[in-house]
C-alpha cells in the first residue's frame, strides 16, 4: 500500500474552519443523525432505541475512528465567526479505496444553502492532492439534488459506475482527478 501525507488537523477556509474532532462535538453530530432523509439506510440513522445516542458518539469520537488512517479522516466544520459546528467533511474508504478515497460532507440542514459544503469540500479536494492523492470519489443517492450540484461546482463527473438500490434508489458514482500542480 501507498503512503500518503496526513491531512492537517485544521483547514482554515474565508468562512469555515474544519479541525478534528472534540468530545463536546457529540451532540452536535448526533443532530445530525436525527436530520437524516428517511431514504438513508437505517445503519445510518438514530434507530427505534434511540442509538447511536450522545454517549455512544462521545465514546466513539474518543476512540476518534473518523481520523484513524494516515491521509483520511472527516473533521467537523464550524462557522469561523461563531464556531458553530455545522456539519463534516473529509476524506474517507467509504466505497472508495485508501489511494482513491471518497469525499464526504454532511451539514446541518440550518447550513444548507449558504455554499458551505462546496467551501469545505474544496478544501479537503486541496489538501487530498496535497496527500498525493490522484482521484477521488463520491457516491451520492440519485435522489441527492443538492450534493450533486456541490460536486458539479467542484469538476466531478459521472462515471459508469453505478450501484443498484431498488428500495433506497440508486447510488451514483461521481470522480475527480486531482491536479498535483
Amino acid at each position: 500500500m501507498r503512503t500518503y501525507e496526513s491531512l492537517p488537523a485544521e483547514l482554515v477556509t474565508e468562512r469555515l474552519r474544519l479541525r478534528r474532532w472534540v468530545p463536546s462535538d457529540a451532540e452536535e453530530y448526533r443532530g445530525l443523525w436525527l436530520e437524516r432523509d428517511p431514504r438513508v439506510p437505517p445503519v445510518r440513522r438514530i434507530d427505534a432505541e434511540g442509538r447511536p445516542t450522545v454517549e455512544d458518539i462521545r465514546g466513539w469520537l474518543l476512540d476518534n475512528p473518523l481520523a484513524a488512517d494516515p491521509g483520511l479522516g472527516l473533521l467537523p466544520i464550524e462557522l469561523r465567526d461563531t464556531g458553530e459546528f455545522i456539519g463534516y467533511c473529509g476524506l474517507t474508504v467509504g466505497q472508495g479505496s485508501f489511494d482513491e478515497p471518497e469525499i464526504a460532507y454532511e451539514l446541518a440542514q440550518r447550513a444548507h444553502g449558504h455554499g458551505y459544503a462546496t467551501e469545505a469540500a474544496r478544501a479537503v479536494m486541496e489538501a487530498a492532492t496535497r496527500t498525493g492523492r490522484r482521484r477521488l470519489w463520491a457516491t451520492v443517492w440519485e435522489w441527492n439534488v443538492p450534493s450533486f450540484r456541490v460536486l458539479e461546482k467542484l469538476d466531478f463527473h459521472r462515471s459508469d459506475r453505478i450501484t443498484k438500490d431498488a428500495e433506497r434508489g440508486n447510488t451514483i458514482w461521481m470522480t475527480r482527478v486531482l491536479d498535483p500542480g
